[in-house]
């Protein structure tokens, strides 16, 4: 790697490494990174966390590769420094600067940020603070264009005045047309403002400082934010872009430290609360020969020796049998493992998970979600529990001797009965295992408190106080004591700030600029969480985060999101809204039964024709 490009910091960087923890999450130089000539369109690609996570992200590794192959483009990589690096820099006075060549992120010409969810916000602050670059986007007249992007931009209003473009969407395409825009810009002496104004009639490229909103007394949003018209998300084929093929490989080992090859993308099983099975779809499966070919390439790029397959819900994968088939011979011959993530909880998925493991057996991970049948149906996941029995005691007559079970509280309809539920049913299913003459498994109990998010039946709902959250995990703590049960839950504090960011306005940026300059850093990690940066930045700014979060929503309310269009229709969102309250369930549209959501109509005919998307 050549560490002498013009405006390289590598030279006064280097003391500092020696006084921080893990100083190769900076180092660069890994497997697989390209050499960069330092010419053309520079984009540098961020990740609000640190190295170890961030390097674990499929999304920015694609992006990376769709980038550099580009002709006269390259992409380089930068996360969020550790606490203990950022005082060094800032004391030292070095900007923020790319893994690949140490080049402070300022001189490219692009800064992309994955937004993963909402408790990284203010770590997106600091990425652009570190740069050097004005936070405010309004206050911008040279530097890279902040572009953002991920699951956490689904609604990225809070964070609107901060960054020039989102892509909404999946980005491999459209972040190609913007680099090729900035090229002409470059090469026809554009302004920076011509380069925006052009970028945001791009399909998927939404410009925030477009669009106005105007607040009724109510505080709610008096009409749809005047802009230029809605902003559609994108989509791409999968088998146009086969990628990552060359991934970086780390030196320090990261929380997925294996290959990643996509199944499919999207989901129509119609699960009620989730987000990424809304504004993902349609569901698009890769052919099951690109996806072996992938796997047998990557394996020879990288030498890791294991590959996860994955999805949102790997078993629903059309041809499964026949892409693990021969994957599993791939594996078998070079002494790797193959795993299936996101497992639905039924017979079927654990007898295939069975049939990749090799040797010993871990865990196997499973998400009833809740605790009472009445209840999933809310949730339009309707396990019965006789599938759960199924699926556990396959699992312990597999091998496996572990199983971690995720549930939720605070979901629509729930009384305390419901939370009681889960206790009784963890209990059922380890004597479900006994009754057979088998050991039961360790089980880890998972308990997150929901949610509601944009574009999701759910987006009417209101959540939990703190009270409430509080008073159900001590019906679980004082109901789930067993010696091989563990029990763990999600903070209710951080729960209460992600409820309110997922759901905000742009009257939220003076919040997150405060809460920031208050010191706020990974506030998903709960040992550098504090509520009362939060609490002091809602009252000095004038928020009730009882708005956002402890309120239903009329039918009629307009969102801060609702000129942003992920595909399916608001008045099908809340259609399923009325049959939840109604404890009616909805079918998975791929077995033919097309619940009219708005998504493949909103695509376009000759789309829909050439079965690109299902």
């Amino acid at each position: 790697m050549d560490r002498e490009l013009p405006g390289s910091l590598w030279e006064r960087l280097e003391p500092l490494l020696t006084r921080v923890e893990r100083p190769s999450r900076y180092l660069g130089g890994e497997w697989n990174v390209s050499a960069f000539s330092g010419e053309g369109t520079e984009v540098v690609l961020a990740y609000p966390d640190v190295y170890e996570i961030g390097q674990s992200n499929l999304g920015l590794a694609i992006l990376r590769e769709a980038v550099n192959g580009i002709q006269g483009a390259s992409a380089e990589r930068v996360y969020s420094p550790w606490g203990d690096m950022e005082r060094e820099m800032r004391s030292a006075g070095i900007p923020l600067f790319s893994i690949e060549t140490h080049r402070p992120v300022a001189r490219f010409d692009i800064l992309g940020i994955s937004i993963p969810h909402e408790l990284t916000y203010t770590n997106v602050l600091n990425l652009i603070d570190l740069a050097g670059i004005p936070l405010r986007a309004a206050d911008r007249s040279g530097g890279p264009l902040v572009i953002g992007g991920g699951c956490g931009a689904a609604n990225p209003e809070p964070l609107a005045e901060f960054f020039d473009l989102f892509v909404l969407g999946e980005g491999e395409e459209v972040l190609g047309s913007i680099v090729e825009l900035v090229t002409r810009g470059n090469s026809g002496g554009w302004s920076r403002e011509k380069v925006l104004g052009e970028a945001a009639h791009l399909r998927g490229v939404y410009r925030p400082s477009e669009y106005r909103v105007e607040y009724g007394e109510d505080g709610c949003i008096r009409q749809p934010s005047a802009g230029t018209g809605k902003v559609h998300k994108n989509l791409v084929d999968l088998d146009r872009w086969l990628m990552p093929m060359r991934p970086v490989v780390p030196f320090c080992e990261a929380i997925h430290d294996r290959l990643n090859v996509e199944l499919f993308r999207g989901c129509t099983r119609g699960c009620r609360f989730c987000q990424a099975g809304m504004i993902y779809r349609p569901v698009r499966e890769r052919s099951p020969g690109e996806v072996v070919r992938m796997v047998d390439e990557l394996e020879d790029a990288t030498g890791y020796e294991e590959v996860s397959l994955s999805s949102l819900s790997s078993t629903d994968y059309t041809r499964l049998d026949e892409v693990v088939g021969k994957i599993s011979d791939i594996c078998e011959h070079r002494r790797m493992s193959l795993s299936l993530p996101s497992l639905r909880m039924d017979g079927r998925s654990v007898e295939a998970a069975g049939r990749l493991s090799r040797g010993s057996k871990g865990g196997l991970t499973f998400a009833p979600e809740a605790g009472t049948e009445r209840l999933r149906r809310v949730i339009n996941k309707p396990i019965a529990e006789e599938e759960m029995i199924r699926a556990v005691i396959t699992a312990v007559n597999s091998g496996y001797r572990r199983v971690k079970l995720y549930f939720m509280i605070g979901l629509p309809t729930e009384t305390d009965s419901d939370v009681e539920a889960i206790s009784a049913l963890v209990f059922r299913l380890r004597d479900a295992v006994r009754s057979e003459g088998l050991p039961p498994p360790a089980c880890n109990v998972s308990v997150s408190t929901f949610v509601p998010k944009s574009h999701t039946p759910f987006q009417w709902e209101r959540q939990d106080t703190m009270e409430d959250v509080e008073r159900k995990q001590n019906i679980l703590k004082s109901t789930l004591r067993s010696r091989g049960v563990k029990l763990s839950w999600h903070d209710k504090e951080m729960t209460l700030v992600e409820g309110c960011l997922s759901r905000g306005d742009r009257r939220l940026a003076g919040v997150l600029e405060r809460v920031w300059a208050q010191g706020a850093r990974f506030e998903s990690w709960s040992e550098h969480f504090d509520l009362s940066r939060w609490e002091n930045a809602w009252r000095e700014e004038g928020v009730v985060p009882d708005f956002y979060c402890h309120r239903r929503r009329g039918e009629d309310e307009v969102f801060p999101w609702d000129h942003l269009d992920f595909g399916v229709d608001k008045s099908f969102l809340h259609l399923e809204y009325r049959r939840a309250l109604k404890e009616d369930t909805s079918p998975d549209c791929r077995g033919g039964d097309c619940q009219d959501c708005g998504v493949c109509s909103g695509l376009g005919a000759e789309v829909v024709l050439k079965g690109e998307w299902r």
